[in-house]
């Protein structure tokens, strides 16, 4: 199982964000976490295409993007067009999360469905064999630099049980309050990807990035 770094770049200096991503990729993170938000399906509003196919030029890092919007469906070939490489869909936002998925591997895509704290597994159903990722969020979505929620540890691990028992091949991606400082049991719970937002921008990003890290890949 490969574990993997994902900074958001929500905590990042978007003044400053190209350079901040190359720094952070540079420093050893294998992916670029990017959330989208449309101040509907959270209370708050992030960016979009434009910033995304500029990221593009930049790095050639793996591009996830988190759909933090309603009826994600409508924008699928536009994300896959300006440069996704993941594109995960909320179970919350769509009335066709099937269909929606389905979009996204049209494209050629990996497809990752993301549950919100309060939202049980149950929600996957009918949809866990036909996705590559499923995403806990580890706080409420809408806002960086939030503490983890410790409830969120069952069911982490009780969502890495069910693939086990599955025989599947699905990443547990993790976002929320994610640091150097709880990583390894986050990882001991069966997620193998984290999101780390203020805990990689907040303060000297190579340094904070090698720091979880070497964290990340203790045993």
């Amino acid at each position: 199982m490969d574990y993997i770094l994902a900074p958001s770049i929500l905590s990042a200096d978007f003044a400053n964000l190209g350079a901040d991503v190359k720094e952070a990729v540079e420093a050893g993170a294998k992916w670029v976490h990017i959330d989208v938000m449309d101040g509907m399906f959270v209370p708050n509003i992030s960016l979009g295409f434009p910033v995304i196919k500029s990221l593009r030029k930049v790095t050639d890092a793996v591009f996830d993007v988190h759909l933090m919007i309603e009826e994600p469906g409508r924008y699928i070939d536009e994300f896959a067009a300006v440069g996704a490489d993941v594109i995960t869909l909320h179970a919350e936002a769509t009335k066709h999360l099937h269909r929606a998925i389905q979009q996204v591997k049209a494209k050629g895509l990996k497809v990752g469905v993301s549950l919100n704290p309060a939202t049980p597994l149950s929600a996957l159903d009918y949809v866990l064999e036909d996705i590559d990722m499923v995403l806990i969020m580890t706080v409420n979505p809408g806002y960086g630099g939030q503490s983890y929620i410790n409830k969120m540890d069952d069911k982490i691990k009780e969502l890495r049980k069910i693939i086990t028992e599955k025989g599947l091949d699905i990443d547990i991606e993790v976002d929320g309050g994610i640091s150097a400082k709880n990583i390894a049991h986050v990882k001991e719970c069966g997620a193998n990807v984290f999101v780390a937002g203020s805990a990689v921008f907040n303060g000297d990003i190579a340094s904070s990035t090698k720091e979880i890290l070497k964290a990340m890949e203790a045993q």
